[in-house]
């Protein structure tokens, strides 16, 4: 079920999402009664699932990845490369996984390419086979992983938004926007919540613009932690924020 979209992507393009998932995410992967996690929508290389089974490994040894790409001879191209704890299988959104329940699901740069308003189908169709607990992320980056975004989706619905980026490569924080997930890009515009965290988020980067004498990491924790004063609901804190990263409660930025 879904489409083929273009495939494109990179060697270690996926690197912010994966050190969160092994990261805010290590304990649901480590209490998983089975540490599956499907990598969809690969891509034209089986390079992402093979970094994300390598990464996840060093947080659950048992770890699983199956590779699911709906494009057939994507598939087969990536056959000579399954192994221990990574497989690929023809399919899409309806997870041909025989059955298990995922406890992760990273479909990145995947959405992007639908419409918008076959987004919230795509969840719908995802968010059910998930195992207890699990989480479908759907996010967006650039094509060398410097920014990146994506919701976490749990059986329930939306739980979060996260923002990342490698200091240095944006003048402000809403410079990530581009970035968004689907269901959120189209909504970065005056009155809406997304648009309001962003503008939030700026505001208080240029704020702590004394704080670049000691380095853009400073600043961005200064940002971070008013924001979080000002009543923004973050999910993160200072171990996260030094990585260039932030975590906001869905209900702060829903459409």
């Amino acid at each position: 079920m879904g489409a083929v979209t273009r495939g494109t992507t990179n060697p270690n393009r996926l690197r912010r999402a994966n050190r969160w998932l092994t990261g805010p995410l290590a304990p649901v992967l480590r209490a998983a009664a089975d540490p599956l996690v499907v990598d969809l929508g690969f891509g034209a290389s089986p390079t992402t699932a093979v970094e994300l089974r390598d990464r996840l490994r060093t947080v659950r040894p048992d770890a699983e990845v199956l590779g699911i790409e709906i494009d057939p001879a994507r598939v087969a191209a990536a056959r000579p490369l399954a192994g221990p704890g990574l497989d690929f299988r023809v399919g899409g959104f309806e997870l041909p996984t025989g059955g298990r329940a995922p406890v992760v699901v990273r479909a990145f740069n995947v959405l992007r390419q639908y419409p918008v308003e076959e987004v919230a189908g795509a969840w719908d169709l995802l968010r059910p086979r998930l195992a207890p607990g699990g989480v479908l992320v759907d996010g967006t980056c650039d094509e060398i992983g410097r920014r990146a975004a994506w919701v976490a989706v749990g059986a329930e619905g939306p739980r979060s938004l996260s923002l990342s980026f490698r200091f240095g490569s944006v003048e402000r924080p809403s410079d990530v926007a581009p970035r968004l997930p689907k269901v959120l890009i189209h909504r970065n515009v005056p009155g809406e919540r997304v648009h309001a965290w962003l503008t939030a988020l700026d505001a208080a980067w240029s704020a702590a613009a004394p704080l670049a004498a000691f380095g853009a990491r400073q600043r961005w924790v200064a940002t971070c932690r008013a924001v979080r004063e000002q009543g923004w609901p973050l999910l993160d804190g200072p171990v996260r924020w030094r990585l260039g990263e932030v975590t906001v409660r869905w209900a702060a930025v829903a459409p």
